[in-house]
């Protein structure tokens, strides 16, 4: 037993080394993983307690037991009696009781494996950390993201084992980063494959039609302190808002040398790109201040997490709760 607890702290031990890197930036983290790994390690205890270690304390239990009742013949034997030797809830307990080692592994098993189910295939929560959706999502919403709507994919892997749907025009998206697969990103899917997306001049065509865009009072940006041209526009018959600056550029400045750089051609009014097969274009809904396809490319089937659809809270505005297009 002292070789488990060995074990075991050596385990725990790695897994908080692990977490401590990742929060103090030395490691780029994959929760993921992380969570598959702690599912994994706890389920393997959880199956060792129920096969070979309770049924050992409930052994030892009995033959404690067992032990008293055959002290108290012997001692009736030779007429000794008055003597307590039963055993006490107490000390039955104390033999019964899980050790530590094991109260932290397979006592812990049940919710991990929980939460990884629910979170590898039905519901996952974010955190928006920046400004590229608004108006639609603000910094701090909280909001859930449905992973079973464009099909189940397995852990880690991701790999799409059952399709359910594709990805529309208009969804907001969360994906993995096609640069840098470990950071998940959300944005809205404006085309699918085999769309010719145009973005000129700050207005969106899609296969040459312009999308149909109303405009709306200005939208007060309150980290900026600025006010900014906001539109309703509709994609898969659906609307949403989006901000535009007037006084930034039309002109895509930047954009990196991403796979399918050859499908996109750019200009000082802005550019336009052919989507390929098993791919998505994806902006933001703040549309001047959003690092999206435009610079980086096409988001590959394979990077797609879900559809994000219910802010489940605001700590800074509890009005933010509720579903969204």
């Amino acid at each position: 037993m002292r070789a488990m607890q060995w074990i075991t702290a050596a385990v725990l031990g790695a897994f908080l080394g692990y977490i401590a890197a990742w929060y103090l930036g030395f490691l780029q983290g994959n929760f993921s993983l992380l969570l598959f790994l702690a599912t994994v390690v706890t389920g393997v205890y959880w199956v060792a307690e129920r096969l070979y270690f309770w049924p050992r304390r409930r052994a030892a239990a009995a033959a404690l037991e067992q032990s008293m009742v055959e002290r108290r013949a012997e001692l009736d034997r030779k007429g000794i009696a008055k003597v307590d030797l039963e055993v006490s809830p107490e000390a039955r307990g104390r033999v019964l009781m899980q050790p530590w080692w094991l109260d932290w592994t397979a006592g812990l098993f049940p919710v991990i494996a929980i939460v990884f189910v629910l979170r590898s295939f039905l519901f996952e929560p974010f955190k928006i950390p920046s400004g590229s959706m608004i108006p639609t999502l603000l910094v701090g919403d909280l909001i859930l993201v449905n992973k079973f709507t464009y099909g189940v994919r397995l852990p880690v892997l991701n790999k799409k084992v059952i399709e359910v749907s594709t990805p529309e025009r208009g969804d907001v998206m969360v994906f993995r980063f096609p640069p840098q697969p470990t950071l998940d990103y959300i944005k809205r899917v404006v085309g699918v494959p085999g769309d010719e997306i145009g973005y000129f001049n700050k207005r969106l065509t899609i296969n040459g039609q312009p999308v149909e865009t109303a405009k709306l009072p200005d939208f007060f940006e309150k980290d900026e302190m600025k006010y900014f041209q906001q539109f309703e526009e509709k994609l898969g018959g659906k609307a949403h808002r989006l901000l535009n600056n007037a006084n930034a550029s039309a002109f895509i400045q930047g954009a990196s040398d991403f796979p399918f750089r050859e499908n996109c051609r750019y200009s000082v009014e802005g550019v336009s790109c052919k989507v390929p097969e098993g791919h998505y274009f994806v902006m933001g809904d703040n549309r001047d201040n959003s690092l999206d396809s435009r610079y980086w490319g096409f988001v590959p089937d394979e990077n797609i997490v879900g559809k994000a659809f219910f802010v489940w809270m605001n700590f800074g505005d509890l009005k933010r709760i509720g579903s969204f297009h």
